[in-house]
């Protein structure tokens, strides 16, 4: 049986793919990433105690992923940000996704990365109520991506990898360029930006965006 999430996608995106068949308008539905993190079991459990898991709190739209129970404190050179949200599954490598604004108040200054380029860039230190942990590398600001299931794909006409521009149209018209097409079968029809972009062009969760050709 399908979920809440899945089924409002499933309808969204049959939706989507009609307008464009009688428009050739592509329209995609965007999300406005916070900042969080992603922990590996070791950093788990040195965080919340061995043996500790994951507490799911809400499904998000890509599958499998969830926003979780548990936070942590991002302490920089500069500052800290409290209550910052740990999303699930456990991955191989401990990720933490900040924005460009984030990283003046910590301190920092991580690289416009794709999830999981995690190569030379800077750690940071993650605190619990009872724990702290130093991580050597990890943080980085998402580049801009759009998230594509393979018959959406071939709609649409994108290959995985693709560079493309998305629009914003209304009062705040903006043209974001730069968004890499990730396709696959584990993927939903969603654009990812951060805070920052968002609130430059007024952008909410659930926008639709224009392919800008």
């Amino acid at each position: 049986m399908l979920s809440e999430v899945e089924a409002r996608q499933n309808i969204l995106s049959a939706t989507l793919i009609a307008v464009f068949r009688k428009t050739g308008i592509v329209r995609v539905p965007v999300n406005v990433s916070a900042r969080h993190l992603h922990l590996c079991k070791t950093n788990m459990e040195r965080l919340f105690g061995v043996g500790s898991e994951l507490h799911p709190v809400r499904e998000l739209i890509q599958p499998g992923i969830f926003a979780a129970e548990e936070k942590v404190s991002l302490v920089g050179p500069k500052g800290r940000i409290d209550d910052v949200r740990v999303l699930g599954p456990l991955r191989s490598k401990t990720q933490v996704e900040i924005s460009m604004t984030d990283s003046f108040k910590l301190g920092t200054k991580p690289e416009l990365r794709l999830s999981g380029d995690l190569d030379s860039s800077p750690g940071i230190r993650l605190e619990t109520k009872r724990r702290l942990l130093d991580i050597p590398g990890g943080v980085i600001v998402a580049r801009r991506h759009l998230h594509i299931s393979d018959s959406e794909a071939e709609v649409f006409g994108l290959r995985n990898g693709d560079i493309i521009q998305l629009k914003k149209p209304g009062d705040r018209e903006a043209v974001f360029g730069g968004f890499v097409v990730r396709r696959g079968p584990a993927h939903r029809l969603e654009a990812h930006i951060d805070t920052d972009e968002a609130n430059a062009a007024a952008i909410r969760d659930g926008d639709l965006l224009e392919l800008a050709l």
